[in-house]
């Protein structure tokens, strides 16, 4: 199989997973909303599991072993977002985790929800909305507009511009890398023997998936810390 066939497979392949009667037509359920909702359910049990019984005085080491985590994760994001940002760390936080379930889902037989490209939009538009709405709740519909006039009137047009390049940029650089690396896993698996291809899953499963999960929530980032500076 080429590349070419490979990515036919991938990207026209029928991604509705459940047919429901509607009228004289059906409703389609993707796969990847399935997924999702999956993801949901384990963060969901996960939460239930490592919350219980949590103290304030005598913690346990499960206990120690979360706030640690949350701790660390939050420093890390707010660290990108600064002081004047820091109210987003929640959502961030929440990106962050999500993506990073759902680019590594494909460890379990499941296709990563974000080798759905609306899954990808929906996630970069909702940044972007945030990031628009940091900046006029921080500056002000008025200065807020303004700002694309900056640093001189000439170049209002290419600010404006951006504003619609950004969720472009994050949709498809996130998109993309997840299809490039399921594209290179399919390959290696026809290339190599059975178990070979098992480091370069646990590579592009865990470790690329984390980085794109990162990369995506940074960026994200550093557009509300620009907008609200």
């Amino acid at each position: 199989m080429n590349i070419k066939e490979l990515l036919n497979e991938i990207l026209l392949k029928d991604k509705a997973l459940i047919h429901l009667p509607f009228g004289d037509g059906k409703f389609d359920i993707y796969e990847s909303v399935v997924v999702t909702w999956i993801i949901i359910a384990i963060i969901f049990v996960l939460l239930l599991f490592l919350t219980r019984d949590f103290k304030l005085h005598n913690i346990s080491k499960r206990q120690a072993a979360v706030e640690g985590f949350v701790l660390w994760v939050r420093g890390i994001v707010d660290g990108m977002l600064g002081e004047e940002a820091s109210r987003y760390t929640d959502y961030i936080f929440t990106v962050l985790i999500y993506i990073a379930f759902a680019n590594m889902v494909g460890l379990f037989g499941f296709i990563p929800p974000t080798m759905d490209i609306n899954v990808t939009v929906a996630l970069s538009l909702m940044s972007i909305i945030l990031v628009e709405a940091a900046g006029i709740r921080k500056k002000g519909v008025g200065k807020w507009l303004k700002g694309f006039a900056e640093p001189m009137a000439v170049i209002a047009p290419m600010n404006i511009l951006e504003l619609a390049i950004r969720p472009l940029s994050l949709c498809m650089r996130l998109f993309g890398n997840i299809i490039g690396a399921t594209v290179i896993m399919e390959l290696i698996k026809h290339v190599l023997p059975v178990f070979l291809p098992v480091p370069f899953c646990l590579y592009f499963d865990i470790f690329d998936g984390l980085i794109q999960a990162y990369v995506f929530v940074f960026l994200t980032s550093l557009y509300i810390k620009e907008a609200v500076e």
